[in-house]
């Protein structure tokens, strides 16, 4: 057989795909200065005497809220991030680490509890026995729990 070794297993599915400047939506996603963002704001200028019209992009990052800016020529690619979004059942909270399950009945235990007033409230309501599920963002290889519902 020989010595091959091969030690990653990929989908094959990238971080990002191009998409042309023209082609985004507000509301859509987009890379801006190498954040994933949500489009806020978006306008076109007109096509100038030397060359393309101009696609002046607003975006708010999906993971920390910061806004970003950015222009480019509407015939240009942008990079758009893969974004998906996935709930869990919280099943327990150890060591701040959350055990989570999926709708698949998939059990998940490498997700941090968060730092912040959300990461407060799961763990208030783990504390009095209530059901409850949260909604998992996650793009670019990060993650962050964005909803607790």
């Amino acid at each position: 057989m020989g010595d091959d070794s091969f030690d990653i297993a990929d989908s094959g599915a990238s971080l990002t795909y191009p998409m042309q400047c023209s082609a985004l939506r507000k509301n859509g996603h987009v890379m801006l200065k190498g954040r994933p963002c949500k489009i806020v704001d978006m306008s076109t200028s007109k096509t100038g005497k030397h060359g393309d019209a101009k696609v002046h992009l607003v975006g708010v990052d999906i993971f920390t809220k910061e806004k970003y800016e950015d222009i480019c020529p509407s015939t240009h690619n942008m990079e758009v991030p893969n974004v998906t979004r996935k709930d869990y059942q919280v099943l327990n909270i150890s060591d701040g680490l959350l055990s989570l399950m999926d709708d698949t009945e998939d059990i998940r235990e490498d997700l941090k509890l968060p730092e912040n007033e959300m990461g407060k409230e799961i763990d208030t309501r783990f504390a009095q026995d209530q059901e409850f599920k949260i909604t998992v963002l996650e793009a670019i290889g990060e993650e962050q729990i964005v909803a607790v519902k």
